[in-house]
């Protein structure tokens, strides 16, 4: 089985203001609603080790179970067993995940009304061009969890097809090889979420330097 790429997350950033503002410029709104999004995406972040540690356990699991022999059958039962388990965490972590991301994209909403204020015409381009990366990028992030959601069901029915004592080896070909093929869209489509991911940040970065937000980064 492949591992799912670690997934790059929004950047951090910090705005250094002197004083006390009394009713926020557009530019600051926008920039208060896009780190909040950063906030809520913080746990998308967090699962993004303890998933790629359970892929690895199972996939040790699955190298092992095609090493054995029909006459380990009983090993290989206990292994499918524990196989079972660990796929069924990674559905909640992944589940967890877009948990994350949706309360993430309920608040990115938020940034329109922001920008339909700015008055600098140019400015709102950039802005709008800046939403629009961050949209493209949810909508990634959406085709990769189908994926994935349809990674997790063949994993279980696979490792009940381990469990039948008269599987056939066209049955486990043919089980694997759909495996591999949506492992194969599932490397795609985090591809595209992480080069949108990586678009947007070098986007938002320069969005704030063009509007004249002093930001630095939050280490």
């Amino acid at each position: 089985m492949q591992f799912l790429k670690k997934s790059f997350s929004v950047l951090a950033l910090m705005i250094l203001l002197s004083g006390c503002v009394n009713g926020e410029s557009p530019e600051q709104e926008i920039f208060e609603t896009l780190e909040k999004v950063v906030e809520l995406e913080a746990s998308f972040e967090e699962q993004q080790e303890p998933l790629l540690e359970l892929e690895r356990e199972e996939s040790e699991i699955y190298e092992e179970i095609l090493s054995l022999g029909m006459k380990e059958f009983d090993q290989i039962v206990k292994l499918s067993q524990e196989g079972l388990v660990l796929v069924e965490q990674k559905e909640t972590a992944i589940q967890n995940e877009k948990k994350s991301i949706e309360e993430a994209r309920e608040q990115f909403e938020e940034v329109k009304a922001s920008i339909e204020k700015l008055e600098d015409e140019d400015l709102k381009e950039e802005a709008q061009s800046l939403y629009q990366l961050m949209e493209q990028r949810y909508e990634a992030y959406m085709v990769l969890w189908d994926h994935y959601m349809a990674a997790i069901g063949i994993e279980k029915d696979l490792y009940d097809l381990f469990q039948t004592e008269d599987l056939t080896l066209e049955q486990l070909q043919l089980q694997i090889n759909n495996l591999n093929e949506r492992y194969d869209k599932i490397n795609e489509a985090n591809e595209s979420f992480n080069s949108f991911t990586e678009q947007y940040n070098e986007a938002k970065i320069n969005f704030y330097q063009k509007a004249g937000l002093n930001v630095s980064y939050d280490n």
